[in-house]
């Protein structure tokens, strides 16, 4: 009976450390510069105005075994915006967009990952922006997978979404082909 119990407790043992290995969780590569946030903008509908945060931290859950148990947070210093043009970001901080003064962070945390085969997804969760917390939904893709030369293990996804500024409190007139913004999530994570 006493070895019974002791092989159940090692099967256990097992069942719980295998899970754990397929089980992953991975911080977002910013210290190598190996994840973006970019953003897009008509300008006057006659060209693109291209724009991305320089800083920003974040964190995943993925285990292709279980993939619809994902998750993902990623926290942004609104600050950090950067339109390649020094007196348009001064302007971007300010009041009339991103009001940095009173919301130095945009946020992002999601509430369910959803994937339709072994590298797309749909990603729900609250978005939040000038103070203000909706909840978006936008489809995914993933890069890739595998090991790094460093000894280490990663894994990519990109991801795109559109936002109405006034869904945001953002209500500064930039003409009928500038009410939304594209976002671009583009990722790679570090295996913790």
């Amino acid at each position: 009976m006493k070895k019974l119990f002791t092989q159940l407790a090692v099967a256990g043992a097992l069942i719980t450390s295998s899970h754990a290995v397929n089980a992953a969780d991975y911080v977002i590569d910013t210290q190598g510069a190996h994840a973006f946030v970019n953003f897009k903008i008509k300008h006057l509908g006659y060209s693109w105005l291209y724009g991305r945060f320089n800083t920003f931290k974040g964190e995943f859950s993925y285990d292709a075994a279980n993939a619809d148990a994902s998750k993902i947070s990623v926290v942004i210093d609104t600050a950090s915006i950067d339109s390649n043009h020094a007196e348009r970001d001064k302007h971007l901080r300010g009041d009339d967009f991103l009001n940095v003064k009173e919301h130095p962070k945009a946020t992002f945390t999601s509430s369910s990952i959803k994937f339709s085969d072994a590298d797309t997804a749909t990603v729900t969760g609250d978005f939040t922006l000038n103070g203000v917390s909706k909840t978006i939904s936008f489809d995914i893709e993933k890069i890739g997978e595998g090991d790094d030369p460093w000894g280490g293990y990663r894994v990519g996804f990109v991801g795109q979404t559109s936002i109405a500024l006034k869904d945001y409190g953002i209500d500064y007139d930039l003409g009928p082909a500038s009410t939304h913004v594209d976002l671009e999530l583009s990722i790679e994570g570090i295996r913790q």
